[in-house]
């Protein structure tokens, strides 16, 4: 266990911790300044978060404690849904609220105009990264950059809008819901509708409500969990494979329980051809990336494997089991 300072000087001993919380994250704060106040609630050892939110947005954020960090990255590809309002007719530099105003032009469009609008980017579009972002040109994040007062040169990426609805519109405000790929920039869009309209845009609000088939009616404020008591906190959280319960399960027997937990592949009757698992044995579904769940013959999750094309499972991300 770890230990860390109390107020009193004493040192507090750190639980290790395993499991998933899901988290409504509040206004303004940080993903990282939520992950570690969320760990501090928990007195959990280790944590991680699936994915920033901007201090902006709220909504879902999934925290990882202990040996569910090994899963962590598993959303990062995830497709995400977010409820988004936009102010139409003036921009900002960082695209959202928090920035400095640019420009102010006048709203003439309609509803219809609107609608026709969003229309316009269902589907598999461009979109170039914003200034104020996290990603790196020559080892420093944008960011940097922009606070300096440059502009550098960003490539286009491919990003997909799945779902793009009006959920709201007045004169000079629309609420949208959008369910977009990974990689996609929600001030960027709220910039490009604004453009595609001739008045600009920036957006106001934001919050995430759906990632990875996780929803943010299941997730808790930092708010109701300071007010539970440890064992309460602790039945909030879900287990570490809740992050990867859409691929199929296996359970093994003893003997290659632990061959696997020994890091050694297994054999594995129902062997994929082709790159996708044959036929559905065994309670599977096909699954292309041929990655499954592992557990023991009394349930324990023991990671995840990858199922060979010669018909044996190699060890992929083992978690630590007592």
């Amino acid at each position: 266990m770890s230990a860390v300072g109390s107020e009193n000087g004493a040192k507090r001993v750190r639980r290790k911790l395993d499991g998933v919380l899901l988290l409504d994250k509040p206004l303004g704060m940080s993903s990282n300044q939520a992950l570690q106040a969320a760990r501090r609630l928990l007195n959990a050892q280790k944590g991680g978060h699936t994915g920033t939110l901007d201090p902006l947005a709220t909504g879902l954020l999934p925290l990882c404690f202990g040996e569910a960090t090994k899963f962590a990255g598993e959303l990062l590809d995830a497709d995400k849904t977010y409820s988004a309002t936009l102010r139409l007719g003036v921009t900002t530099d960082t695209g959202d609220a928090e920035g400095r105003e640019l420009v102010h032009r006048e709203v003439f469009s309609s509803r219809a105009e609107v609608l026709e609008v969003l229309m316009q980017f269902l589907g598999e579009i461009e979109q170039i990264p914003p200034m104020y972002s996290a990603l790196k040109r020559d080892g420093k994040p944008l960011y940097e950059y922009a606070r300096a007062g440059l502009e550098v040169e960003r490539q286009p990426r491919r990003i997909t809008i799945h779902q793009l609805v009006m959920t709201d519109w007045s004169k000079d405000q629309v609420s949208v819901e959008v369910t977009c790929s990974k990689g996609t920039y929600i001030r960027t869009l709220a910039e490009d509708i604004g453009e595609r309209l001739g008045c600009g845009a920036h957006l106001i609000a934001l919050r995430r409500i759906a990632t990875g088939g996780m929803s943010v009616s299941a997730a808790i404020s930092l708010g109701s969990l300071e007010q539970m008591s440890e064992a309460q906190r602790d039945s909030a959280l879900l287990p570490s494979d809740a992050l990867i319960v859409h691929l199929p399960a296996v359970q093994l027997d003893d003997g290659k329980r632990d061959r696997l937990m020994h890091g050694q592949p297994i054999e594995y009757p129902g062997a994929p051809v082709g790159g996708v698992l044959a036929a559905p044995t065994d309670g599977f579904t096909q699954n292309a990336e041929n990655r499954i769940r592992l557990y023991d013959r009394n349930g324990q999750f023991l990671g995840l494997g990858m199922l060979t094309n010669d018909g044996w499972c190699q060890p992929l991300r083992l978690v630590a089991t007592n």
